[in-house]
């Protein structure tokens, strides 16, 4: 389990030739379906996104990765090739948000496990993105973006407390975590 979560990163950039299926993404929201859910409410829903045009559209209406100021996001022939919506109502409870992180983390090692690789993206136009793919009582809370990686994602340890992402020259994807004593607090 351990190696799974260590290979579950935030991937941006994709094989666009290798396509998911309608199967493979239902596959990876059932894992969500079999979460816990805060109270047993299961108040989640999820959108499918696979046609090239939907992609093409959502893709546009995404942010990617913050830390990385000089760069995009994924050029053609990179980006994502499906796309699985997390909706939400927008009266939202106090246990809302964790069953949001609940599904998605289930979702992406799902992903992982079946050799796909995602990045969750909470920074996207939301007015846009809830005309085309939420309804009048569920609305888009967190998009993840999924295909087959074709970029390395590798840990290291922070250094000085600094935890900003950043790429090699070769395009290795480098990500700092802080050390395990820094996060126990006795």
């Amino acid at each position: 389990m351990k190696e799974l979560i260590q290979k579950t990163r935030s991937y941006r950039r994709f094989d666009e030739n290798k396509k998911q299926t309608r199967e493979q993404l239902l596959s990876i929201v059932e894992a969500a379906r079999l979460s816990p859910s805060a109270g047993n409410m299961q108040r989640l829903r999820f959108r499918l996104v696979h046609e090239e045009k939907a992609c093409e559209y959502l893709f546009e209406q995404l942010a990617w990765a913050g830390y990385l100021k000089d760069w995009d996001g994924p050029a053609k022939g990179e980006r994502p090739t499906s796309y699985i919506l997390i909706l939400a109502q927008e009266n939202r409870s106090s246990f809302l948000d964790v069953d949001i992180g609940i599904a998605a983390q289930s979702m992406m090692l799902t992903a992982v496990s079946e050799g796909l690789g995602g990045c969750m993206i909470g920074s996207f136009h939301r007015d846009r993105t809830n005309a085309s793919f939420a309804t009048e009582e569920y609305k888009v809370a967190l998009v993840l973006a999924l295909g087959v990686p074709v970029e390395q994602v590798e840990l290291e340890d922070a250094k000085d407390g600094d935890i900003h992402y950043y790429r090699l020259a070769d395009g290795t994807h480098r990500v700092p975590k802080l050390p395990l004593s820094t996060l126990v607090m006795e």
